[in-house]
């Protein structure tokens, strides 16, 4: 128990300097923002004035400046390992990309064979090149958590659409990946990356909140989502499936369930669109707050079903913790499909 008093410690410090580095940062960064990144509105955007993207840059920096400082202060973190660097070098090259996009789009078939090579180490970083789960052969396992990092990269890009969204969807969940290191149900490195990543996002979300004067960009969003993926896998791999499942089924329910309505209308997957639930909330007349609150509160329940589901592993508890998972997510995308109440 002293240990796990610890680490929460050291954890909560980390967080609490990777947002304050992050705020520091992005202050006098935002005059280049303005100046290069402006995003200006058309039909399908959610803002209404044109405003400077980029911010996740500031996210990404502090976020490895404070993972490497925690490497070098604290030798037994576990963070000097090949496969994380792999990760790094991923990220790195990811946020350079998306940051190149932010400043002028690119084509959409370079982007994705980036994605692909920057997913494939991560999936190496999560799986250390092996893995097995429910009796697959591994090949089989890696090819699908390859193909599942892709597209898990590409929704954390789709879902970062209005104000706020992505800090009220990942600190949670950063904050649960981060409680199952400290109660020894996943890797030491893992609560590490976790706590800076949802730390960086806390000194992010004073510049998004609604009305935003900073986006995240695709610096920061491709990034994220390669990081959260792969802590992600390499949860599921440790054999907690379900736990890897729970903490992000709003976002993999709103993007996939949107993804496949569009396939089935017909619509080009690779054009922007306003077909979320959540962007359609806000034609539906809910404010931006109340969307971004309702996610984040959601997100609480789901992390506590996940730390619950890797608790106790007998498959009835894993069966009613994903039932209550997928209960709590529906609910919260059928309110989002009609009018908010007065």
């Amino acid at each position: 128990m002293p240990v796990g008093l610890s680490m929460t410690a050291v954890l909560a410090l980390l967080a609490a300097l990777c947002a304050l580095l992050t705020y520091v940062l992005i202050l006098p960064m935002m005059p280049l923002f303005r100046r290069y990144t402006l995003a200006r509105p058309n039909a399908r955007s959610s803002h209404r004035v044109p405003t400077p993207q980029g911010g996740g840059a500031a996210v990404v920096v502090a976020s490895l400046t404070c993972l490497l400082a925690a490497a070098t202060a604290i030798p037994q973190s576990g963070l000097w390992t090949w496969p994380l660097a792999c990760l790094g070098l991923g990220v790195a090259v990811l946020a350079a990309v998306g940051a190149l996009d932010d400043f002028n789009p690119l084509p959409v078939l370079p982007r994705l064979c980036v994605q692909g090579l920057a997913a494939a180490g991560g999936v190496f970083a999560a799986s250390g090149g092996a893995a097995a789960i429910f009796g697959l052969p591994s090949w089989l396992v890696l090819g699908l958590a390859l193909i599942g990092l892709i597209w898990f990269i590409n929704l954390t890009n789709f879902m970062d659409g209005i104000d706020g969204i992505t800090v009220a969807e990942f600190v949670p969940l950063t904050a649960g990946l981060a409680v199952l290191s400290v109660v020894g149900l996943n890797s030491m490195a893992s609560g590490w990356i976790a706590a800076v990543l949802g730390g960086g996002l806390l000194g992010f979300a004073p510049f998004n909140r609604h009305a935003a004067r900073l986006f995240l960009g695709d610096v920061g969003s491709l990034a994220i989502g390669l990081v959260v993926g792969v802590l992600l896998l390499e949860l599921a791999f440790n054999g907690h499936v379900v736990a890897a499942l729970i903490l992000p089924l709003y976002y993999l329910a709103d993007a996939t369930l949107t993804l496949l309505r569009r396939l089935r209308n017909g619509e080009r997957i690779t054009e922007a669109h306003r077909s979320h639930f959540y962007q359609r909330a806000t034609d539906l007349g809910w404010r931006v707050p109340q969307i971004t609150g309702l996610i984040a509160t959601v997100n609480v329940g789901l992390c506590a079903l996940a730390v619950a589901s890797a608790w106790e592993t007998s498959a009835l508890a894993q069966l009613a913790a994903l039932a209550g998972a997928i209960a709590l997510t529906a609910w919260l995308l059928c309110d989002l499909s009609r009018e908010p109440r007065r």
